[in-house]
Protein backbone atom coordinates (compact mmCIF):
# COMPACT_ATOMS: atom_id res chain seq x y z
CA UNK A 1 0.00 0.00 0.00
CA UNK A 2 1.29 3.45 -0.95
CA UNK A 3 1.42 5.71 2.09
CA UNK A 4 2.56 9.30 2.59
CA UNK A 5 3.68 10.90 5.84
CA UNK A 6 0.14 12.04 6.65
CA UNK A 7 -1.21 8.51 6.30
CA UNK A 8 1.61 7.12 8.44
CA UNK A 9 0.86 9.69 11.12
CA UNK A 10 -2.84 8.83 11.03
CA UNK A 11 -2.07 5.13 11.36
CA UNK A 12 0.22 5.82 14.31
CA UNK A 13 -2.53 7.77 16.05
CA UNK A 14 -4.96 4.98 15.28
CA UNK A 15 -2.64 2.38 16.79
CA UNK A 16 -2.39 4.35 20.04
CA UNK A 17 -6.17 4.52 20.40
CA UNK A 18 -6.54 0.81 19.60
CA UNK A 19 -3.88 -0.10 22.14
CA UNK A 20 -5.79 1.84 24.81
CA UNK A 21 -8.95 -0.07 23.86
CA UNK A 22 -7.03 -3.33 24.03
CA UNK A 23 -5.71 -2.48 27.51
CA UNK A 24 -9.21 -1.70 28.78
CA UNK A 25 -10.62 -4.91 27.33
CA UNK A 26 -7.80 -6.89 28.96
CA UNK A 27 -8.66 -5.32 32.28
CA UNK A 28 -12.30 -6.33 31.92
CA UNK A 29 -11.21 -9.82 30.88
CA UNK A 30 -8.94 -10.24 33.90
CA UNK A 31 -11.66 -9.00 36.27
CA UNK A 32 -14.38 -11.08 34.66
CA UNK A 33 -16.42 -7.94 33.98
CA UNK A 34 -19.03 -7.96 31.24
CA UNK A 35 -18.91 -4.86 29.08
CA UNK A 36 -20.52 -3.04 26.17
CA UNK A 37 -19.15 -0.84 23.40
CA UNK A 38 -19.81 2.91 23.24
CA UNK A 39 -19.65 4.32 19.70
CA UNK A 40 -20.89 7.84 20.36
CA UNK A 41 -23.96 7.60 18.11
CA UNK A 42 -26.65 5.14 17.07
CA UNK A 43 -29.28 4.52 14.42
CA UNK A 44 -30.99 1.90 16.54
CA UNK A 45 -34.52 2.38 17.80
CA UNK A 46 -33.91 0.25 20.90
CA UNK A 47 -33.49 1.97 24.30
CA UNK A 48 -29.90 2.35 25.45
CA UNK A 49 -28.65 0.38 28.47
CA UNK A 50 -24.97 1.37 28.35
CA UNK A 51 -23.15 2.12 31.62
CA UNK A 52 -19.92 4.14 31.65
CA UNK A 53 -18.08 1.93 34.15
CA UNK A 54 -18.71 -1.19 32.03
CA UNK A 55 -17.99 0.24 28.64
CA UNK A 56 -15.24 0.38 26.03
CA UNK A 57 -15.19 3.81 24.40
CA UNK A 58 -14.47 3.67 20.65
CA UNK A 59 -15.91 7.10 19.84
CA UNK A 60 -12.49 8.50 18.81
CA UNK A 61 -12.23 5.96 15.99
CA UNK A 62 -13.92 8.24 13.47
CA UNK A 63 -11.36 8.84 10.72
CA UNK A 64 -10.81 7.80 7.13
CA UNK A 65 -7.13 6.89 7.35
CA UNK A 66 -6.38 6.31 3.68
CA UNK A 67 -7.96 6.04 0.24
CA UNK A 68 -5.82 3.93 -2.07
CA UNK A 69 -6.59 4.64 -5.72
CA UNK A 70 -4.42 1.75 -6.94
CA UNK A 71 -6.18 -1.00 -5.00
CA UNK A 72 -9.48 0.93 -4.90
CA UNK A 73 -9.82 0.49 -1.15
CA UNK A 74 -10.25 2.73 1.89
CA UNK A 75 -8.97 2.21 5.43
CA UNK A 76 -11.81 3.39 7.61
CA UNK A 77 -12.31 3.51 11.36
CA UNK A 78 -15.68 2.12 12.51
CA UNK A 79 -17.31 5.38 13.60
CA UNK A 80 -16.88 7.10 10.25
CA UNK A 81 -20.38 8.11 9.11
CA UNK A 82 -21.53 7.56 5.57
CA UNK A 83 -21.41 11.24 4.58
CA UNK A 84 -17.77 11.59 5.71
CA UNK A 85 -16.86 8.34 3.94
CA UNK A 86 -18.49 9.50 0.71
CA UNK A 87 -16.76 12.90 0.93
CA UNK A 88 -13.38 11.21 1.35
CA UNK A 89 -13.78 8.77 -1.53
CA UNK A 90 -15.50 11.07 -4.04
CA UNK A 91 -12.37 13.24 -4.06
CA UNK A 92 -10.77 10.37 -5.96
CA UNK A 93 -13.77 9.56 -8.12
CA UNK A 94 -14.53 6.46 -6.03
CA UNK A 95 -17.42 5.27 -3.91
CA UNK A 96 -18.27 2.31 -1.64
CA UNK A 97 -20.48 -0.15 -3.59
CA UNK A 98 -23.19 0.20 -0.93
CA UNK A 99 -23.86 3.49 0.87
CA UNK A 100 -26.61 3.38 3.49
CA UNK A 101 -29.26 6.06 3.02
CA UNK A 102 -28.78 7.98 6.28
CA UNK A 103 -25.56 10.04 6.48
CA UNK A 104 -25.11 9.28 10.20
CA UNK A 105 -24.99 5.48 9.76
CA UNK A 106 -21.41 4.44 10.40
CA UNK A 107 -19.17 2.01 8.56
CA UNK A 108 -18.92 -0.13 11.69
CA UNK A 109 -22.66 -0.02 12.20
CA UNK A 110 -23.30 -1.10 8.64
CA UNK A 111 -20.92 -4.02 9.11
CA UNK A 112 -22.00 -5.15 12.58
CA UNK A 113 -25.68 -4.71 11.80
CA UNK A 114 -27.28 -5.28 8.44
CA UNK A 115 -26.64 -2.47 5.99
CA UNK A 116 -28.18 -2.31 2.56
CA UNK A 117 -29.45 0.18 0.03
CA UNK A 118 -30.67 0.46 -3.54
CA UNK A 119 -27.35 -0.83 -4.95
CA UNK A 120 -27.57 -4.00 -2.83
CA UNK A 121 -29.41 -6.01 -5.48
CA UNK A 122 -26.09 -5.83 -7.34
CA UNK A 123 -23.44 -5.66 -4.61
CA UNK A 124 -25.14 -7.36 -1.66
CA UNK A 125 -25.18 -6.07 1.89
CA UNK A 126 -22.60 -3.52 2.99
CA UNK A 127 -20.56 -6.26 4.69
CA UNK A 128 -19.73 -7.86 1.33
CA UNK A 129 -17.61 -4.82 0.46
CA UNK A 130 -15.40 -5.34 3.54
CA UNK A 131 -12.10 -7.01 2.63
CA UNK A 132 -10.72 -7.12 6.15
CA UNK A 133 -11.26 -5.91 9.69
CA UNK A 134 -9.00 -5.17 12.63
CA UNK A 135 -10.71 -6.44 15.78
CA UNK A 136 -9.93 -6.46 19.49
CA UNK A 137 -10.98 -9.83 20.88
CA UNK A 138 -12.63 -10.29 24.24
CA UNK A 139 -9.26 -11.11 25.86
CA UNK A 140 -7.66 -7.92 24.49
CA UNK A 141 -5.74 -9.49 21.58
CA UNK A 142 -5.63 -7.37 18.42
CA UNK A 143 -5.94 -9.42 15.23
CA UNK A 144 -6.90 -9.04 11.58
CA UNK A 145 -9.67 -11.06 9.94
CA UNK A 146 -9.92 -10.99 6.15
CA UNK A 147 -11.07 -12.99 3.16
CA UNK A 148 -7.73 -14.84 3.28
CA UNK A 149 -7.02 -15.01 7.04
CA UNK A 150 -9.42 -15.75 9.91
CA UNK A 151 -12.25 -15.56 7.39
CA UNK A 152 -14.57 -17.33 9.79
CA UNK A 153 -14.30 -14.37 12.16
CA UNK A 154 -14.78 -11.81 9.37
CA UNK A 155 -17.98 -13.47 8.23
CA UNK A 156 -19.17 -14.19 11.76
CA UNK A 157 -18.62 -10.63 12.98
CA UNK A 158 -20.72 -9.27 10.11
CA UNK A 159 -24.26 -8.87 11.38
CA UNK A 160 -23.40 -10.04 14.91
CA UNK A 161 -23.99 -6.55 16.41
CA UNK A 162 -20.55 -6.24 17.96
CA UNK A 163 -20.86 -9.39 20.04
CA UNK A 164 -17.72 -11.16 18.79
CA UNK A 165 -15.23 -8.38 19.47
CA UNK A 166 -14.50 -4.68 19.11
CA UNK A 167 -13.99 -3.80 15.44
CA UNK A 168 -11.45 -0.97 15.20
CA UNK A 169 -10.69 -0.73 11.46
CA UNK A 170 -12.29 -1.78 8.18
CA UNK A 171 -10.78 -2.11 4.72
CA UNK A 172 -13.57 -1.24 2.29
CA UNK A 173 -13.66 -1.96 -1.42
CA UNK A 174 -14.44 1.00 -3.70
CA UNK A 175 -15.87 1.32 -7.19
CA UNK A 176 -15.75 4.13 -9.80
CA UNK A 177 -18.30 6.82 -9.03
CA UNK A 178 -20.36 8.98 -11.35
CA UNK A 179 -21.19 12.62 -10.76
CA UNK A 180 -24.91 12.00 -11.09
CA UNK A 181 -27.56 9.31 -10.90
CA UNK A 182 -30.04 9.18 -13.74
CA UNK A 183 -33.23 8.01 -12.02
CA UNK A 184 -36.32 6.65 -13.78
CA UNK A 185 -39.68 6.34 -12.02
CA UNK A 186 -42.05 3.50 -12.90
CA UNK A 187 -45.62 3.79 -11.60
CA UNK A 188 -47.26 0.61 -10.26
CA UNK A 189 -50.78 -0.07 -9.06
CA UNK A 190 -50.50 -3.17 -6.87
CA UNK A 191 -48.08 -5.10 -4.67
CA UNK A 192 -47.75 -7.79 -7.32
CA UNK A 193 -46.91 -5.27 -10.02
CA UNK A 194 -44.37 -3.63 -7.71
CA UNK A 195 -42.58 -6.95 -7.08
CA UNK A 196 -42.50 -7.81 -10.78
CA UNK A 197 -41.26 -4.35 -11.73
CA UNK A 198 -38.47 -4.55 -9.17
CA UNK A 199 -37.41 -7.95 -10.49
CA UNK A 200 -37.48 -6.68 -14.07
CA UNK A 201 -35.33 -3.66 -13.24
CA UNK A 202 -32.79 -5.63 -11.20
CA UNK A 203 -32.16 -7.85 -14.22
CA UNK A 204 -31.15 -4.91 -16.43
CA UNK A 205 -27.36 -4.66 -16.57
CA UNK A 206 -27.41 -0.89 -17.00
CA UNK A 207 -29.12 -0.29 -13.65
CA UNK A 208 -26.94 0.46 -10.61
CA UNK A 209 -29.75 1.27 -8.16
CA UNK A 210 -33.26 -0.10 -7.64
CA UNK A 211 -35.76 0.60 -4.85
CA UNK A 212 -39.39 1.58 -4.48
CA UNK A 213 -42.10 3.21 -2.40
CA UNK A 214 -45.59 1.77 -2.05
CA UNK A 215 -47.67 4.85 -1.34
CA UNK A 216 -50.76 2.70 -0.78
CA UNK A 217 -52.00 -0.75 -1.74
CA UNK A 218 -52.94 0.56 -5.20
CA UNK A 219 -50.22 3.11 -5.90
CA UNK A 220 -46.46 3.00 -5.86
CA UNK A 221 -43.27 4.08 -7.59
CA UNK A 222 -40.34 1.82 -8.46
CA UNK A 223 -37.11 3.74 -9.09
CA UNK A 224 -34.20 2.51 -11.19
CA UNK A 225 -30.99 4.51 -11.48
CA UNK A 226 -27.69 4.40 -13.31
CA UNK A 227 -24.43 6.24 -12.74
CA UNK A 228 -23.57 9.00 -15.18
CA UNK A 229 -21.22 11.96 -15.52
CA UNK A 230 -23.59 13.93 -17.73
CA UNK A 231 -26.99 15.36 -16.70
CA UNK A 232 -29.09 14.21 -19.64
CA UNK A 233 -32.38 15.23 -18.01
CA UNK A 234 -33.61 17.95 -15.69
CA UNK A 235 -31.55 18.10 -12.47
CA UNK A 236 -33.39 17.56 -9.18
CA UNK A 237 -31.86 18.38 -5.78
CA UNK A 238 -32.88 17.04 -2.36
CA UNK A 239 -30.17 18.13 0.10
CA UNK A 240 -31.02 21.80 0.56
CA UNK A 241 -33.63 23.19 2.94
CA UNK A 242 -35.57 24.68 0.02
CA UNK A 243 -35.69 21.34 -1.83
CA UNK A 244 -38.67 19.02 -1.68
CA UNK A 245 -38.40 15.88 0.45
CA UNK A 246 -37.57 12.98 -1.81
CA UNK A 247 -40.60 10.86 -0.96
CA UNK A 248 -42.93 13.78 -1.76
CA UNK A 249 -41.11 14.25 -5.06
CA UNK A 250 -41.39 10.51 -5.81
CA UNK A 251 -45.11 10.44 -4.98
CA UNK A 252 -45.69 13.24 -7.47
CA UNK A 253 -44.17 11.06 -10.18
CA UNK A 254 -46.99 8.57 -9.63
CA UNK A 255 -49.55 11.36 -9.70
CA UNK A 256 -48.16 12.61 -12.99
CA UNK A 257 -48.11 9.09 -14.46
CA UNK A 258 -50.60 6.87 -12.59
CA UNK A 259 -51.05 4.54 -15.54
CA UNK A 260 -48.36 2.03 -16.41
CA UNK A 261 -49.16 2.73 -20.08
CA UNK A 262 -47.66 6.21 -19.79
CA UNK A 263 -43.90 6.63 -20.25
CA UNK A 264 -41.73 6.49 -17.09
CA UNK A 265 -40.42 9.79 -15.76
CA UNK A 266 -36.64 10.39 -15.66
CA UNK A 267 -34.56 12.98 -13.76
CA UNK A 268 -30.87 13.49 -13.03
CA UNK A 269 -29.77 13.79 -9.38
CA UNK A 270 -26.32 14.86 -8.07
CA UNK A 271 -24.56 11.90 -6.49
CA UNK A 272 -24.68 12.93 -2.81
CA UNK A 273 -28.24 14.17 -3.14
CA UNK A 274 -29.22 10.73 -4.41
CA UNK A 275 -27.26 8.73 -1.84
CA UNK A 276 -28.79 10.63 1.10
CA UNK A 277 -32.13 11.43 -0.54
CA UNK A 278 -34.08 10.02 2.40
CA UNK A 279 -32.19 11.97 5.09
CA UNK A 280 -34.42 15.04 5.10
CA UNK A 281 -37.70 13.88 6.57
CA UNK A 282 -36.30 10.45 7.53
CA UNK A 283 -38.06 8.92 4.54
CA UNK A 284 -41.52 10.19 5.60
CA UNK A 285 -41.41 9.68 9.35
CA UNK A 286 -40.82 13.39 10.05
CA UNK A 287 -44.35 14.00 8.80
CA UNK A 288 -45.52 12.52 12.11
CA UNK A 289 -43.58 15.27 13.90
CA UNK A 290 -45.96 17.76 12.31
CA UNK A 291 -48.93 15.67 13.40
CA UNK A 292 -47.60 15.62 16.97
CA UNK A 293 -46.87 19.35 17.00
CA UNK A 294 -50.16 20.07 15.21
CA UNK A 295 -49.69 23.84 15.42
CA UNK A 296 -46.93 23.61 12.76
CA UNK A 297 -48.55 23.20 9.31
CA UNK A 298 -47.08 20.57 7.00
CA UNK A 299 -46.06 22.80 4.11
CA UNK A 300 -42.87 23.87 2.35
CA UNK A 301 -42.54 27.02 4.48
CA UNK A 302 -42.57 25.07 7.78
CA UNK A 303 -40.29 22.37 6.38
CA UNK A 304 -37.84 25.08 5.26
CA UNK A 305 -37.59 26.81 8.63
CA UNK A 306 -37.58 23.58 10.67
CA UNK A 307 -35.17 21.81 8.32
CA UNK A 308 -32.24 21.59 10.82
CA UNK A 309 -34.45 19.47 13.11
CA UNK A 310 -35.87 17.25 10.35
CA UNK A 311 -32.72 15.37 9.33
CA UNK A 312 -32.11 11.86 10.62
CA UNK A 313 -29.33 12.71 13.09
CA UNK A 314 -31.38 15.12 15.25
CA UNK A 315 -34.49 13.01 14.79
CA UNK A 316 -32.80 9.90 16.18
CA UNK A 317 -31.58 11.83 19.20
CA UNK A 318 -34.97 13.43 19.82
CA UNK A 319 -36.62 10.01 19.57
CA UNK A 320 -34.33 8.52 22.22
CA UNK A 321 -34.52 11.52 24.54
CA UNK A 322 -38.30 11.71 24.36
CA UNK A 323 -38.93 7.96 24.49
CA UNK A 324 -41.03 8.26 21.34
CA UNK A 325 -39.62 5.04 19.94
CA UNK A 326 -42.58 3.53 21.81
CA UNK A 327 -45.03 5.62 19.78
CA UNK A 328 -44.08 4.13 16.43
CA UNK A 329 -43.66 0.83 14.68
CA UNK A 330 -40.20 1.00 13.13
CA UNK A 331 -39.26 -2.30 11.57
CA UNK A 332 -37.26 -3.41 8.55
CA UNK A 333 -38.16 -6.93 7.49
CA UNK A 334 -36.48 -9.14 4.92
CA UNK A 335 -38.53 -11.76 3.08
CA UNK A 336 -37.66 -14.05 0.16
CA UNK A 337 -38.84 -12.50 -3.09
CA UNK A 338 -41.41 -15.26 -3.58
CA UNK A 339 -43.16 -14.18 -0.34
CA UNK A 340 -42.87 -10.42 -0.81
CA UNK A 341 -46.34 -9.88 -2.27
CA UNK A 342 -47.99 -11.84 0.53
CA UNK A 343 -46.17 -9.80 3.15
CA UNK A 344 -47.13 -6.50 1.49
CA UNK A 345 -50.76 -7.62 1.44
CA UNK A 346 -50.53 -8.55 5.14
CA UNK A 347 -49.15 -5.11 6.06
CA UNK A 348 -51.93 -3.38 4.13
CA UNK A 349 -54.81 -5.47 5.49
CA UNK A 350 -53.64 -6.11 9.06
CA UNK A 351 -51.56 -3.04 9.89
CA UNK A 352 -52.82 -0.38 7.50
CA UNK A 353 -49.39 1.25 7.38
CA UNK A 354 -48.22 3.22 4.38
CA UNK A 355 -46.02 4.30 2.69
CA UNK A 356 -43.70 1.26 2.63
CA UNK A 357 -40.12 1.14 1.39
CA UNK A 358 -39.09 -1.70 -0.93
CA UNK A 359 -35.45 -2.56 -1.46
CA UNK A 360 -34.13 -5.75 -3.14
CA UNK A 361 -30.92 -7.15 -1.69
CA UNK A 362 -28.46 -9.91 -2.41
CA UNK A 363 -27.53 -11.62 0.89
CA UNK A 364 -24.15 -11.07 2.55
CA UNK A 365 -22.11 -12.53 5.39
CA UNK A 366 -24.36 -11.15 8.11
CA UNK A 367 -27.32 -13.26 7.10
CA UNK A 368 -25.42 -16.38 8.17
CA UNK A 369 -26.17 -15.43 11.79
CA UNK A 370 -29.61 -13.97 11.13
CA UNK A 371 -31.19 -16.98 9.55
CA UNK A 372 -33.65 -19.78 10.09
CA UNK A 373 -31.79 -22.88 11.22
CA UNK A 374 -30.69 -24.99 8.29
CA UNK A 375 -31.75 -22.45 5.68
CA UNK A 376 -30.00 -19.31 4.41
CA UNK A 377 -32.42 -16.52 3.64
CA UNK A 378 -32.80 -15.87 -0.05
CA UNK A 379 -31.79 -19.40 -1.04
CA UNK A 380 -35.27 -20.93 -0.90
CA UNK A 381 -36.30 -22.38 -4.24
CA UNK A 382 -38.95 -20.25 -5.91
CA UNK A 383 -40.64 -20.03 -9.24
CA UNK A 384 -39.55 -17.56 -11.89
CA UNK A 385 -36.16 -16.33 -13.00
CA UNK A 386 -33.10 -17.93 -11.50
CA UNK A 387 -31.94 -14.56 -10.13
CA UNK A 388 -35.16 -14.12 -8.16
CA UNK A 389 -34.35 -16.78 -5.58
CA UNK A 390 -31.14 -14.97 -4.66
CA UNK A 391 -32.88 -11.74 -3.71
CA UNK A 392 -34.33 -10.69 -0.38
CA UNK A 393 -37.00 -8.03 -0.31
CA UNK A 394 -36.42 -5.52 2.44
CA UNK A 395 -39.73 -3.94 3.43
CA UNK A 396 -39.54 -0.84 5.62
CA UNK A 397 -42.63 -0.80 7.87
CA UNK A 398 -42.64 2.53 9.66
CA UNK A 399 -45.70 4.22 11.09
CA UNK A 400 -47.64 5.22 14.22
CA UNK A 401 -48.20 2.59 16.89
CA UNK A 402 -51.22 2.03 19.15
CA UNK A 403 -51.24 4.32 22.18
CA UNK A 404 -51.25 1.55 24.79
CA UNK A 405 -47.97 -0.29 25.29
CA UNK A 406 -49.68 -3.68 25.40
CA UNK A 407 -51.27 -2.97 22.00
CA UNK A 408 -47.88 -1.94 20.61
CA UNK A 409 -46.50 -5.29 21.75
CA UNK A 410 -49.42 -7.16 20.13
CA UNK A 411 -48.86 -5.48 16.77
CA UNK A 412 -45.14 -6.15 16.80
CA UNK A 413 -45.72 -9.74 17.88
CA UNK A 414 -48.09 -10.13 14.93
CA UNK A 415 -45.37 -8.85 12.59
CA UNK A 416 -42.84 -11.25 14.11
CA UNK A 417 -45.18 -14.21 13.66
CA UNK A 418 -45.87 -13.31 10.05
CA UNK A 419 -42.22 -12.79 9.19
CA UNK A 420 -41.36 -16.20 10.66
CA UNK A 421 -44.21 -17.79 8.72
CA UNK A 422 -42.79 -16.32 5.50
CA UNK A 423 -39.19 -17.44 6.25
CA UNK A 424 -38.05 -13.88 6.79
CA UNK A 425 -35.88 -11.98 9.26
CA UNK A 426 -35.89 -8.68 11.14
CA UNK A 427 -33.11 -6.14 10.86
CA UNK A 428 -31.42 -5.91 14.29
CA UNK A 429 -31.55 -2.12 14.74
CA UNK A 430 -35.22 -2.37 15.69
CA UNK A 431 -37.01 -3.48 18.85
CA UNK A 432 -37.58 -7.21 19.28
CA UNK A 433 -40.52 -8.75 21.13
CA UNK A 434 -39.58 -12.43 20.87
CA UNK A 435 -39.07 -14.54 23.95
CA UNK A 436 -35.54 -15.86 24.37
CA UNK A 437 -36.70 -19.33 23.38
CA UNK A 438 -38.26 -18.00 20.18
CA UNK A 439 -35.19 -15.95 19.38
CA UNK A 440 -32.82 -18.92 19.55
CA UNK A 441 -35.28 -21.09 17.70
CA UNK A 442 -34.81 -18.75 14.75
CA UNK A 443 -31.06 -18.11 14.95
CA UNK A 444 -28.27 -20.67 15.00
CA UNK A 445 -27.18 -20.52 18.64
CA UNK A 446 -24.92 -23.57 18.55
CA UNK A 447 -22.68 -22.18 15.82
CA UNK A 448 -22.80 -18.69 17.32
CA UNK A 449 -21.79 -19.86 20.80
CA UNK A 450 -18.96 -21.89 19.31
CA UNK A 451 -17.60 -18.77 17.64
CA UNK A 452 -17.87 -16.75 20.87
CA UNK A 453 -15.89 -19.39 22.78
CA UNK A 454 -13.23 -19.67 20.09
CA UNK A 455 -12.69 -15.90 19.88
CA UNK A 456 -12.94 -15.15 23.64
CA UNK A 457 -16.18 -13.14 23.39
CA UNK A 458 -17.99 -14.52 26.44
CA UNK A 459 -17.79 -11.21 28.36
CA UNK A 460 -19.40 -9.27 25.56
CA UNK A 461 -23.21 -9.19 25.43
CA UNK A 462 -24.85 -11.80 23.23
CA UNK A 463 -27.11 -10.99 20.33
CA UNK A 464 -30.06 -11.77 22.59
CA UNK A 465 -28.71 -9.39 25.23
CA UNK A 466 -28.61 -6.65 22.61
CA UNK A 467 -32.15 -7.07 21.30
CA UNK A 468 -34.22 -8.53 24.15
CA UNK A 469 -37.24 -6.48 25.23
CA UNK A 470 -36.51 -4.02 28.01
CA UNK A 471 -38.95 -3.56 30.88
CA UNK A 472 -37.47 -0.13 31.55
CA UNK A 473 -39.49 2.90 30.60
CA UNK A 474 -37.72 5.96 29.30
CA UNK A 475 -37.77 8.70 31.90
CA UNK A 476 -38.71 9.42 35.45
CA UNK A 477 -38.74 5.86 36.70
CA UNK A 478 -38.25 6.74 40.34
CA UNK A 479 -40.79 5.45 42.81
CA UNK A 480 -43.01 7.21 45.29
CA UNK A 481 -45.43 10.09 44.85
CA UNK A 482 -42.80 12.32 43.24
CA UNK A 483 -42.01 9.68 40.63
CA UNK A 484 -45.68 9.06 39.83
CA UNK A 485 -46.31 12.78 39.38
CA UNK A 486 -43.34 13.10 37.07
CA UNK A 487 -44.51 10.13 35.00
CA UNK A 488 -47.95 11.66 34.64
CA UNK A 489 -46.43 14.97 33.60
CA UNK A 490 -44.26 13.15 31.07
CA UNK A 491 -47.35 11.71 29.41
CA UNK A 492 -49.01 15.12 29.05
CA UNK A 493 -48.79 16.47 25.51
CA UNK A 494 -46.35 17.94 24.43
CA UNK A 495 -43.94 17.58 27.37
CA UNK A 496 -41.92 14.60 26.14
CA UNK A 497 -41.75 15.91 22.57
CA UNK A 498 -40.51 19.33 23.68
CA UNK A 499 -37.99 17.66 25.97
CA UNK A 500 -36.58 15.67 23.04
CA UNK A 501 -36.27 18.81 20.90
CA UNK A 502 -34.63 20.72 23.74
CA UNK A 503 -32.02 18.00 24.27
CA UNK A 504 -31.20 18.08 20.54
CA UNK A 505 -30.73 21.83 20.67
CA UNK A 506 -28.53 21.50 23.75
CA UNK A 507 -26.51 18.72 22.13
CA UNK A 508 -26.60 16.40 25.15
CA UNK A 509 -25.62 12.74 24.88
CA UNK A 510 -28.40 10.17 25.12
CA UNK A 511 -26.61 6.83 24.92
CA UNK A 512 -25.27 6.47 28.46
CA UNK A 513 -27.63 5.77 31.33
CA UNK A 514 -27.97 8.83 33.55
CA UNK A 515 -27.01 7.17 36.80
CA UNK A 516 -23.74 5.95 35.32
CA UNK A 517 -22.74 8.98 33.24
CA UNK A 518 -19.30 9.09 34.82
CA UNK A 519 -16.15 10.02 32.94
CA UNK A 520 -15.14 7.33 30.47
CA UNK A 521 -11.47 6.54 30.82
Amino acid sequence: MVQDDRVSSSLAGHERVVQAISDRVKQFHQNGTKFRIYHGSTNSTRPSLRQADRMVDTSRLSNVLNVNTESKTALVEPNVPMDALVDATLKYGLLPPVVMEFPGITAGGGFAGIGGESSSFKHGYFDLSIRSIEIVLGNGDIITASTSSNRELLEGAAGSMGTLGVVTLLEIELIPAGKYVQLTYHSVRSAGEAVQTVLRETQKSENDFVDGIMLSATSGVIMAGCLTDTPNHSVSRFARARDEWFYIHASKQFQSSPSSSKPPQTVTIPMKDYLFRYDRGAFWMARHVFKYFWFAPFDRVSRFFLDPLLHTRPMYQAMHESGHYEKYIIQDLGVPVSNAEEFLDYVDKELGISPLWLCPLKPGYGTEWLRRKGWSIGQKESEGASEAKELVFNVGVWGPAPEKHEDLVKVNRSIERKIRELDGIKWPYSQYFYSEEEFWDIYDREMYDELRRKWHAEQLPTMWDKVKPSSERHKNRSGGLHGRLLRRLWDVWPVSGLYGVAKVLLGRTYLITKEKKAKIE
